[in-house]
């Protein structure tokens, strides 16, 4: 690992830190999808009770297609919502521990558990209509 990548991580820690600081759990909105890897995620999710995650992949064309709907949710339940973008390749265990084999797949988490998915690019509507059955 380069110099310049070691940097990189010390500035994803140190901003996931501030994101996931008292303040945040104390109800400052998130109004954008956090990108985490496997050391982040189990704390994040535990710091939020509903959390929607986005398994997703840089070469994955329909992963782009739908970014600007998780964005845009992101800002319309903020504060209510916390949003996530996890790389599969990037976190490999956590893509196969919770049995992704097509991407995009989002999983809504509430209090930490899995309680519902999308598999593939779905129109707003269909991930709306997800999370409001959790609200």
């Amino acid at each position: 690992m380069s110099e310049e990548d070691r940097e990189l991580e010390r500035i994803k820690l140190r901003k996931l830190k501030e994101l996931m600081s008292g303040k945040a759990e104390a109800g400052e909105k998130l109004d954008r999808p956090v990108h985490l890897d496997e050391n982040e995620f189990r704390e994040f999710l535990r710091r939020h009770p509903l959390v929607l995650v986005d398994f997703w992949a840089p070469w994955c064309g329909p992963c782009h297609m739908i970014a600007p709907v998780i964005e845009e949710l992101a800002r319309e339940y903020a504060g209510r919502v916390a949003f996530a973008k996890i790389d599969v390749d990037r976190s490999r265990r956590l893509a196969m521990k919770f049995g992704i084999m097509s991407i995009p797949t989002l999983i809504l988490f509430k209090d930490g558990k899995p309680v519902d998915m999308i598999i593939g690019a779905q129109p707003k509507p269909a991930i709306e209509e997800m999370i409001r059955r959790h609200l």
